[in-house]
């Protein structure tokens, strides 16, 4: 099976962390990643293709095609900060062996590129929300567990499918540091509040000054290129293929 990574730019950066946004419940990550790289002017250095991903393209409005992909974009911070590495994409693989594949590629850039810790993004799907959403965790080591803890988080317990939680746990196994942060959501459409939460606690985590104001228009954007793939139809139409869900997603 192939994965090709094309990469466009290697940049020097200071310690970077990892932070996974791709598709899941509530498509959480993906509007989370997609304000990050917005609001920061992240810069894309990396565009990912694999055999794992969905087998079509879809047609624009001039005629052209837009496939499955993921990418991988920086932001360099000002002064002595952590600079960022953020992984986006329209899709996570659709194989166990796919996953692994794209996990394992993706971490050996990252940590040619000096990156020691992974943070990823998902929504904890629930039949109904508390005010606020509860956001959960599950940390690669003990030490890394208190740090997320002291976000206002709360133990996960149970499983993690998908990029979300096989990302820390691959991590651990190579010897880096990570997280997950999993926001309360009913997971029925892009959830825009949650991932208000997600990046609050980030923002915390990184000491990153984010504006959230416009996180509707990555809601927005992310809605129209999910539905553009099939991944996301209407609410209406959400609601009875609950029982049916995507085991990528998380």
């Amino acid at each position: 099976m192939v994965c090709t990574i094309e990469i466009y730019e290697k940049p020097k950066l200071n310690d970077p962390v990892l932070i996974e946004g791709l598709p899941g419940i509530g498509f959480v990550a993906n509007i989370a990643a997609l304000h990050l790289i917005h609001e920061l002017e992240a810069k894309r250095f990396a565009e990912i293709f694999s055999a794992a991903f969905q087998d079509l393209a879809v047609t624009t409005e001039t005629g052209g095609t837009r496939s499955p992909m993921n990418e991988l974009y920086y932001y360099k911070r000002q002064g002595n900060g952590r600079d960022l590495i953020i992984w986006y994409g329209n899709t996570q693989a659709l194989t166990t062996f796919g996953q692994y594949e794209l996990c394992g590629r993706v971490l050996d850039l990252t940590e040619e590129l000096g990156c020691h810790l992974v943070i990823s993004i998902g929504g904890f799907k629930q039949e109904e929300l508390k005010r606020p959403p509860q956001i959960y965790c599950a940390a690669s080591d003990h030490e890394t567990l208190k740090e997320a803890l002291s976000l206002g988080t709360k133990i996960m317990v149970g499983q993690i499918f998908g990029i979300a939680g096989l990302l820390i746990g691959l991590s651990r196994i190579r010897g880096l540091k990570g997280f997950s942060l999993l926001v309360e959501t009913l997971g029925t459409y892009p959830d825009a509040n949650a991932a208000r939460y997600a990046l609050s606690a980030l923002s915390k985590n990184l000491n990153l000054e984010l504006d959230l104001s416009r996180l509707d228009v990555a809601a927005e954007e992310t809605k129209k290129v999910l539905e553009s793939f099939g991944l996301i139809r209407n609410i209406g139409e959400e609601k009875k293929k609950e029982e049916q869900p995507f085991r990528w997603f998380i």
